[in-house]
């Protein structure tokens, strides 16, 4: 192979128990699906050689590079509140580390590379559907300014997968700051491997958190960063669908875009997994939800944190406790932007949950609500089946606004630039795929395309701003395992 990549194996290098080491198991006829220049360009690769066979032997899992030491990770994790204690990388396998272009560490990982002792009977590999999904969602989301894994490629595989139906398989290239989850942690704590734990935190620190001091610093900087991803989830109307502790990151990207969708008419209580029977994991349950993780994270560093067990319960509890301040804080922040406001005010929280209280009540787009308020009122006035009732809060709001010694039309700008006009509708990201299956990739082209801009004003694209028509509505959204 004459593919250089500068691999590190800086997780590879830690004791056995905390991965399995195997290469990926080939494919049958790689074909190349999509190569992502931008990140490839972020990560010191060249996008060309990546689309040469020798990178497309890469990205299948075909070929392993010299440096690299590829290995499954082990984690546990709690899957919609039911406790698994072994988990792990049971269809990825990470090829290593790379320093990017601003000396940052990712990892590459290939997903959909073959079975591994995780795989619990599973047959280890992922299908095209899913593939593109996770590559559309995940790159969307980094364009909408969301911590995240991101994409850097998507190949088929010439192989069939057997789910409820046959499908065609594929591999995608995920990058993410690290693959450290709660599970990770949890995986050590319940086996009562205190001196893994300790080797964790330690990598973890290095990773993620330089300055933090020891495991209840790394607890407290995860919270930080957990704060503020579920509320600027919470901005945007995304809804996770599978907030397992094995989906939770340390690192405080979002991973895993399986049953996740984002919500079209506004109400708290949307679910779209397929899988979420009861609600646990429903639009407005996911700060709640992120509590409930991090106190399992900080119930699996209780050893690490003090000897004195009562006294790492206390301040265990306090940092996940501070939690509510953060997400708060963040959430304020997130809608202060999304309504053009630059200064903060006692009123600005009722003022918020005013207006979506009345796109509850009237069922009204959540992005295109937000979206309008850079338009001339007149336009966000058509959204509302009762357009008295959304110009009784525009007075409130152009009030806050003149506080500021603004209006609505000088803060056009700003709220332009804080909410998109296009979003990964579902019914979109469904038609790419059906597109996809049938050979035909220009629909995942352009929705891919479009979505790199989503708060530029596209006017030849505006068909996809829309909502789904009743018949083309998406009602569930599947894992793709």
């Amino acid at each position: 192979m004459t593919l250089h990549i500068p691999f590190q194996a800086r997780y590879a290098a830690l004791p056995d128990r905390f991965h399995a080491r195997l290469a990926p198991t080939p494919v049958a006829k790689p074909g190349l699906v999509k190569v992502n220049h931008g990140l490839a360009r972020e990560l010191g690769l060249d996008p060309a050689m990546l689309e040469t066979p020798d990178g497309l032997a890469l990205l299948a899992g075909n070929t392993v590079p010299d440096s690299a030491t590829p290995v499954a990770q082990a984690y546990a994790g709690h899957q919609f509140g039911g406790w698994n204690p072994a988990l792990g990388d049971g269809r990825a396998i990470l090829l290593g580390e790379l320093t990017d272009q601003t000396g940052h560490l990712r990892d590459v990982q290939l997903k959909g590379s073959g079975p591994t002792p995780f795989s619990r009977m599973g047959d280890g590999r992922a299908g095209l559907g899913p593939v593109l999904r996770e590559y559309i969602l995940s790159e969307a989301m980094h364009a909408l300014g969301v911590p995240t894994t991101r994409a850097l490629a998507a190949v088929t595989t010439g192989e069939i997968v057997l789910r409820e139906t046959p499908l065609p398989g594929a591999v995608l290239t995920r990058i993410a700051a690290s693959h450290l989850r709660v599970g990770t942690f949890q995986y050590f704590a319940a086996r009562g491997d205190t001196e893994a734990l300790q080797t964790l935190v330690a990598f973890a620190i290095a990773r993620h958190d330089p300055q933090a001091e020891g495991a209840l610093g790394l607890l407290t900087g995860v919270i930080a960063r957990q704060a503020r991803l579920i509320a600027r989830w919470m901005s945007l109307g995304f809804i996770h669908g599978v907030m397992n502790t094995d989906n939770m990151t340390i690192s405080g990207e979002t991973i895993d875009y399986g049953p996740c969708a984002f919500m079209e008419a506004y109400d708290p209580k949307t679910v779209y997994s397929s899988i979420d029977q009861f609600g646990r994991y429903a639009y407005a349950n996911q700060p709640e939800i992120a509590v409930w993780n991090l106190a399992q994270l900080a119930t699996s560093l209780l050893p690490v944190i003090d000897a004195n067990r009562d006294r790492a319960v206390e301040v265990a509890t306090e940092a996940v406790q501070g939690f509510a301040d953060a997400y708060e804080a963040a959430w304020l922040q997130e809608f202060r932007a999304k309504l053009g406001l630059a200064t903060a005010d006692d009123t600005d929280g009722p003022l918020i949950t005013g207006f979506l209280k009345l796109m509850a009540e009237a069922g009204v787009d959540f992005t295109l609500a937000f979206r309008a308020l850079g338009e001339d009122l007149s336009v966000a006035r058509e959204l509302w089946p009762n357009p008295e009732v959304f110009d009784a809060w525009a007075d409130q709001w152009s009030t806050r606004l003149a506080a500021e010694n603004a209006t609505p039309q000088s803060a056009r700008t700003a709220l332009k630039a804080a909410n998109p006009a296009f979003i990964p509708r579902n019914h979109r990201v469904e038609e790419a795929i059906q597109h996809a299956m049938s050979g035909d990739y220009s629909v995942f082209e352009r929705l891919v395309a479009v979505l790199e801009t989503p708060f530029a004003d596209q006017p030849q694209n505006e068909d996809l701003m829309a909502p789904a028509q009743p018949h083309e509505a998406v009602q569930a959204t599947f894992c793709g395992t």
